[in-house]
């Protein structure tokens, strides 16, 4: 299937009715197939009630931050749960082209709602240049990419050997119900024995049986590193942000999006042809180059702006270190030992919930033995002048 695009994927893709899916329609509730963008949905509607499945696509505004739009997401599917529309253990995001790179943000984000994910077409490089993509929050949500785009097959191998839990598969040839099969074979769990989630913000602490409500960065834990992704430098151009697709075609990047506040010089619909005297071929070879340089320096860039080119001065900026700063809680559960041991860094405040068949339970906090908690339910751990505690929540 080449490069899955919106318009042309339902004349390619040739629909294979499983045996599998087939049973799955004879269920109530079903498994949800979830996407960012409503707009899309008409096709992935005829894909899910082929194969049994069910589409869930909540009216959220395209124009709105991906954080919002993730929070977003979240809370339809928490409903659709609670009235039981859909499998708790099944719910799975997907998205096709453009929207490739908000699947990828969007499990970073709130993993913890996900059995999986599936990327079709597209490239997740603008979500590692946003710097939020954190392998420790794919451990227990994989995203399944298929793509034909030039090299796609080379950053999902630098992704999996950097740690994130993806698989890759070549287009041509693949069936949708193919792809929703291989979904299918991931569930998910409120209580995984391993949970692991790293986040630059209290607004998104959640992690399945943790959330991180207070941080820290004082609170250092050398013993468990930052997971943070980045293909490269993750240099940008100091000209303010600005939006491209990787896929559009040359010459140069066209400069497709830019905030509404945005005062910078740029302008939608520029084309930036030449990089520090050479020129632009696309955004692949744009994105490849930029990400190349690891020195903050000076250079020179053009842009075509209808028939007139404009030279601009600018510098190549490299992401500041206070700008990396995060935090990361990761728990695990031994049924030998009946314990639970969390490590954290720069967490000053966690809410754990224990399971009936967790309880009773050992409780350990950066390998101190702080508790035994004997009945399931929700505790507040927190750090107080160095001392470490534990308590029933109080809500």
């Amino acid at each position: 299937m080449k490069s899955w695009p919106k318009k042309s994927a339902a004349a390619c893709v040739t629909i294979s009715l499983l045996g599998a899916a087939a049973a799955m329609a004879q269920t109530a509730p079903k498994p949800a197939i979830v996407l960012p963008d409503p707009a899309d949905a008409s096709q992935w509607q005829k894909w899910a009630a082929e194969l049994g499945w069910q589409l869930l696509a909540p009216e959220i505004d395209a124009k709105i931050d991906a954080d919002t739009r993730s929070r977003q997401l979240a809370e339809a599917v928490h409903t659709a749960v609670k009235n039981g529309t859909v499998d708790p253990a099944h719910v799975y995001l997907a998205g096709r082209g453009e929207e490739t790179a908000l699947v990828f943000y969007i499990v970073s984000r709130v993993p913890d709602v996900w059995a999986a994910a599936l990327a079709l077409g597209g490239s997740p490089k603008p979500a590692l240049n946003a710097g939020r993509l954190f392998r420790a929050n794919f451990t227990d949500t994989p995203v399944l990419w298929v793509s034909d785009g030039a090299g796609d097959d080379e950053l999902a191998a630098r992704l999996k050997t950097a740690g994130l839990n993806i698989e890759w598969r070549e287009g041509k040839g693949i069936t949708i119900g193919q792809t929703f099969d291989e979904l299918h074979k991931h569930t998910h769990s409120n209580f995984p024995v391993l949970a692991d989630c790293e986040t630059n913000t209290a607004k998104f602490g959640s992690c399945y049986w943790m959330e991180a409500s207070k941080f820290d960065a004082s609170e250092r834990n050398d013993t468990l590193p930052s997971s943070r992704l980045l293909d490269g430098s993750g240099a940008s151009l100091d000209l303010g942000a600005f939006g491209y697709k990787l896929t559009d075609p040359g010459p140069g990047v066209l400069i497709s999006f830019l905030p509404k506040d945005y005062m910078g010089p740029l302008k939608t619909g520029d084309r930036l042809v030449e990089l520090d005297g050479k020129q632009v071929a696309d955004g692949r070879d744009f994105d490849a180059r930029l990400n190349g340089i690891y020195n903050e320096k000076t250079v020179s860039v053009m842009f075509q702006r209808g028939k007139e080119r404009i030279r601009l001065d600018t510098r190549v900026v490299l992401p500041r270190p206070d700008a990396l700063v995060t935090a990361r809680v990761q728990g695990r559960y031994d049924a030998a030992d009946k314990s639970v041991r969390i490590v954290s860094r720069s967490v000053t405040e966690l809410r754990v919930n224990l399971p009936q068949e967790w309880a009773p339970a050992q409780l350990y906090w950066n390998g101190l033995a702080i508790e035994s908690l004997k009945q399931p339910g929700c505790y507040l751990l927190t750090v107080d002048k160095e001392l470490l505690n534990a308590a029933p929540c109080s809500e």
